[in-house]
């Protein structure tokens, strides 16, 4: 298959949502030597769960397909950029190239605001009512963390 059939079916994934409402209009696919291993659409509101976009759910699919957490040497194939949150989740699952077809000031345009975000991030908002975020305990939390770095039998992922 070639990249752009790939392209037209994460967007028959995002198509899926004009009717069905599960989410918004976002579909990705992830490819692995030619082959598609993993789909996902956007599911938040059929699922009422704000992590399932189109990217994680594809991840989620193809770790189960492949049977792994790394997904080395796969691509993923998104109708849009994808947002804070599915970037983090791509670098994590190891995927090192993405395509994507619309840009994010395309889904700002349609009401998604990923911009507030990337600005919070960047460290451009202090604004506590998007997230107030407050170190608290880690003289108890700390003590897991020692206890797995003294394992031998551990897995850095």
């Amino acid at each position: 298959m070639t990249k752009e059939e790939f392209m037209l079916i994460a967007t028959q994934e995002a198509d899926s949502n004009l009717t069905t409402n599960e989410g918004g209009p976002f579909g990705a696919v992830i490819v692995k030597d030619g082959k598609i291993v993993g789909r996902g659409h956007n599911r938040v509101l059929i699922k009422h769960d704000p992590t399932c976009h189109a990217e994680v759910e594809a991840i989620r699919d193809a770790c189960q397909n492949l049977g792994t957490h790394d997904l080395t040497g796969c691509e993923l194939y998104t109708s849009c950029y994808p947002c804070p949150m599915c970037l983090s989740a791509t670098i994590w699952a190891n995927i090192k190239k993405v395509y994507y077809g619309n840009t994010a000031k395309d889904a700002d345009k349609i009401g998604f605001r990923d911009d507030f975000i990337y600005n919070y991030i960047e460290g451009k908002c202090q604004d506590i009512s998007v997230l107030d975020l407050e170190q608290f305990g880690r003289d108890i939390t700390i003590k897991s963390f020692d206890n797995f770095a003294q394992k031998t039998d551990k897995t850095i992922y």
